[in-house]
Protein backbone atom coordinates (compact mmCIF):
# COMPACT_ATOMS: atom_id res chain seq x y z
CA UNK A 1 0.00 0.00 0.00
CA UNK A 2 1.19 3.51 -0.75
CA UNK A 3 -0.29 6.50 1.02
CA UNK A 4 0.55 9.99 -0.16
CA UNK A 5 -0.05 12.94 2.15
CA UNK A 6 0.70 16.42 0.88
CA UNK A 7 2.01 18.28 3.92
CA UNK A 8 1.51 21.63 2.20
CA UNK A 9 -2.23 21.24 1.57
CA UNK A 10 -3.49 18.44 3.84
CA UNK A 11 -4.21 19.21 7.48
CA UNK A 12 -3.13 17.01 10.36
CA UNK A 13 -6.72 15.81 10.84
CA UNK A 14 -7.01 14.95 7.15
CA UNK A 15 -3.75 12.99 7.28
CA UNK A 16 -4.89 10.99 10.33
CA UNK A 17 -8.25 10.26 8.67
CA UNK A 18 -6.47 9.06 5.52
CA UNK A 19 -4.25 6.69 7.55
CA UNK A 20 -7.29 5.37 9.44
CA UNK A 21 -9.13 4.76 6.16
CA UNK A 22 -6.09 3.02 4.68
CA UNK A 23 -6.10 0.55 7.59
CA UNK A 24 -9.80 -0.13 7.27
CA UNK A 25 -10.85 1.92 10.27
CA UNK A 26 -13.85 4.19 10.05
CA UNK A 27 -12.32 7.65 10.16
CA UNK A 28 -14.03 10.58 11.77
CA UNK A 29 -14.43 12.98 8.86
CA UNK A 30 -14.16 16.62 9.89
CA UNK A 31 -16.74 19.14 8.68
CA UNK A 32 -14.09 21.10 6.75
CA UNK A 33 -12.95 18.02 4.77
CA UNK A 34 -13.07 18.96 1.07
CA UNK A 35 -15.40 16.98 -1.15
CA UNK A 36 -13.90 14.93 -3.97
CA UNK A 37 -15.05 17.45 -6.57
CA UNK A 38 -13.33 20.28 -4.68
CA UNK A 39 -9.95 18.55 -4.62
CA UNK A 40 -7.70 19.56 -7.47
CA UNK A 41 -6.33 16.59 -9.45
CA UNK A 42 -2.61 16.05 -9.04
CA UNK A 43 -0.46 16.89 -12.00
CA UNK A 44 1.51 14.04 -13.48
CA UNK A 45 3.59 13.20 -16.55
CA UNK A 46 0.41 12.29 -18.42
CA UNK A 47 -0.49 16.00 -18.47
CA UNK A 48 2.53 16.67 -20.70
CA UNK A 49 2.39 16.30 -24.47
CA UNK A 50 2.99 12.96 -26.16
CA UNK A 51 3.48 14.41 -29.66
CA UNK A 52 6.90 14.46 -31.30
CA UNK A 53 8.42 17.91 -30.66
CA UNK A 54 11.69 17.16 -32.39
CA UNK A 55 13.87 14.20 -33.30
CA UNK A 56 11.61 11.65 -31.60
CA UNK A 57 11.35 13.54 -28.31
CA UNK A 58 8.06 14.19 -26.53
CA UNK A 59 7.44 16.31 -23.44
CA UNK A 60 6.70 13.09 -21.53
CA UNK A 61 10.02 11.62 -22.69
CA UNK A 62 11.88 14.75 -21.64
CA UNK A 63 10.24 14.54 -18.22
CA UNK A 64 11.36 10.90 -17.87
CA UNK A 65 14.94 12.06 -18.46
CA UNK A 66 14.60 14.96 -15.99
CA UNK A 67 13.02 12.69 -13.35
CA UNK A 68 15.72 10.01 -13.79
CA UNK A 69 18.72 12.30 -13.41
CA UNK A 70 20.65 12.58 -10.18
CA UNK A 71 20.05 15.98 -8.53
CA UNK A 72 23.40 17.45 -9.64
CA UNK A 73 22.93 16.46 -13.28
CA UNK A 74 19.35 17.76 -13.16
CA UNK A 75 20.61 21.10 -11.84
CA UNK A 76 23.24 21.37 -14.60
CA UNK A 77 20.70 20.53 -17.31
CA UNK A 78 18.30 23.07 -15.85
CA UNK A 79 21.01 25.74 -15.84
CA UNK A 80 21.66 25.16 -19.55
CA UNK A 81 17.91 25.30 -20.25
CA UNK A 82 17.62 28.53 -18.21
CA UNK A 83 20.40 30.02 -20.36
CA UNK A 84 18.28 29.39 -23.46
CA UNK A 85 19.81 26.06 -24.39
CA UNK A 86 23.42 27.10 -24.98
CA UNK A 87 26.19 27.39 -22.43
CA UNK A 88 29.94 27.08 -22.40
CA UNK A 89 31.63 24.40 -20.35
CA UNK A 90 33.52 27.09 -18.41
CA UNK A 91 30.33 29.04 -17.71
CA UNK A 92 28.62 25.96 -16.25
CA UNK A 93 31.74 25.04 -14.31
CA UNK A 94 32.05 28.53 -12.75
CA UNK A 95 28.34 28.68 -11.89
CA UNK A 96 28.38 25.41 -9.93
CA UNK A 97 31.85 25.77 -8.38
CA UNK A 98 30.53 28.48 -6.04
CA UNK A 99 26.84 27.52 -5.98
CA UNK A 100 25.42 28.14 -2.48
CA UNK A 101 23.11 25.09 -2.30
CA UNK A 102 24.33 22.60 -4.95
CA UNK A 103 28.08 23.01 -5.51
CA UNK A 104 29.75 20.68 -7.99
CA UNK A 105 33.53 20.47 -8.04
CA UNK A 106 35.03 21.68 -11.34
CA UNK A 107 36.59 18.25 -11.89
CA UNK A 108 33.14 16.61 -11.67
CA UNK A 109 31.20 18.79 -14.16
CA UNK A 110 32.26 16.67 -17.14
CA UNK A 111 31.05 13.47 -15.50
CA UNK A 112 27.84 15.15 -14.44
CA UNK A 113 27.16 16.22 -18.03
CA UNK A 114 28.05 12.74 -19.31
CA UNK A 115 25.43 11.24 -16.99
CA UNK A 116 22.74 13.11 -18.96
CA UNK A 117 23.66 11.00 -22.01
CA UNK A 118 23.66 7.82 -19.92
CA UNK A 119 20.13 8.53 -18.69
CA UNK A 120 19.01 9.40 -22.22
CA UNK A 121 20.25 6.01 -23.45
CA UNK A 122 18.26 4.29 -20.70
CA UNK A 123 14.92 6.19 -20.82
CA UNK A 124 14.99 8.34 -23.96
CA UNK A 125 13.86 7.49 -27.48
CA UNK A 126 16.20 4.95 -29.06
CA UNK A 127 16.60 6.75 -32.38
CA UNK A 128 16.93 10.34 -31.13
CA UNK A 129 19.99 12.56 -31.33
CA UNK A 130 21.68 13.43 -28.08
CA UNK A 131 19.55 15.74 -25.96
CA UNK A 132 22.62 17.70 -24.93
CA UNK A 133 24.82 18.41 -27.97
CA UNK A 134 28.50 19.10 -27.38
CA UNK A 135 30.84 21.11 -29.57
CA UNK A 136 34.24 19.98 -28.28
CA UNK A 137 36.25 22.56 -30.23
CA UNK A 138 34.18 25.54 -29.02
CA UNK A 139 33.58 23.93 -25.57
CA UNK A 140 29.84 24.59 -25.87
CA UNK A 141 26.80 22.60 -24.87
CA UNK A 142 23.55 23.13 -26.71
CA UNK A 143 19.97 21.91 -26.77
CA UNK A 144 17.67 22.36 -29.79
CA UNK A 145 15.08 25.17 -29.31
CA UNK A 146 11.93 22.93 -29.40
CA UNK A 147 13.51 20.68 -26.78
CA UNK A 148 14.33 23.68 -24.57
CA UNK A 149 10.63 24.60 -24.56
CA UNK A 150 9.68 20.99 -23.78
CA UNK A 151 12.27 20.84 -21.00
CA UNK A 152 10.87 24.05 -19.51
CA UNK A 153 7.48 22.33 -19.24
CA UNK A 154 9.12 19.18 -17.84
CA UNK A 155 10.96 21.24 -15.21
CA UNK A 156 7.71 23.05 -14.32
CA UNK A 157 6.12 19.67 -13.58
CA UNK A 158 9.25 18.63 -11.66
CA UNK A 159 8.88 21.76 -9.51
CA UNK A 160 5.20 20.98 -8.89
CA UNK A 161 5.82 17.28 -8.17
CA UNK A 162 9.27 16.76 -6.65
CA UNK A 163 8.01 13.41 -5.34
CA UNK A 164 8.37 12.06 -8.91
CA UNK A 165 12.10 12.84 -9.08
CA UNK A 166 15.08 10.65 -8.31
CA UNK A 167 16.72 11.71 -5.07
Amino acid sequence: MRLLIDTETDTYVQAIAAVQAAYGLRPVVPDDWPTASAVEPRLGPETLGSDNIGDGWTEQGLFRVVASLMPGARAVLRRIVDLGGTASYDEVQRYFADHPTAPILPAKIGGTLTSVQAVQRRVGPSDARKLLQRDKRARLYGIDRPLVEGLNRAFALADARPDLLRR
